[in-house]
């Protein structure tokens, strides 16, 4: 590179300045506007504005509030709270029903264990009282004595 072309070189060099032509305005031929009967509204309205422009577009209602919707005369909280205590209340009555017949279902499972050990145990009692009573209906078993003799049974 030669040493005149670097960026940093003390040669300077010509520079052109361009200037925007401005458009001269247009003209503008105001519209007529169509008068407009009282109460109602036009499809379409126009407009001419102070410095001689017409705007055209449509009508817009203005927009109306949302109804506020009204709140009842007792608060959901209050309402949901209530039946909450009323399905507690009824589940303890459940609750109380239902332990009262556990507890009496208990108690006649006991009685029921009683009478039949009761029961039982007489049946137990006239068998053996019944055998000593009479020895020809019995079965006799006869017991002796065994001995074991180095790993052989002798009987």
């Amino acid at each position: 590179m030669y040493p005149e072309h670097t960026p940093h070189s003390p040669v300077q060099r010509a520079v052109e300045v361009h200037q925007p032509t401005p458009y001269p305005p247009a003209t503008v031929h105001p519209a007529p506007v169509v008068p407009v009967q009282p109460g109602t509204v036009p499809a379409v309205a126009s407009i001419v504005l102070p410095d001689g422009r017409v705007v055209t577009g449509y009508a817009v209602a203005p927009a109306q509030p949302e109804p506020v919707a009204a709140k009842p005369a007792v608060s959901r909280t209050a309402v949901n709270v209530a039946l909450g205590g009323v399905g507690f209340l009824a589940v303890c009555g459940g609750l109380l029903l239902l332990t009262s017949f556990i507890a009496a279902l208990t108690a006649f499972i006991g009685q029921l264990i009683t009478l039949a050990a009761v029961i039982f145990g007489g049946w137990i009692a006239v068998q053996v009282f019944s055998a000593n009573g009479h020895h020809g209906s019995g079965t006799t078993v006869n017991i002796r004595k065994a001995v074991i003799k180095r790993s052989h049974f002798h009987g």
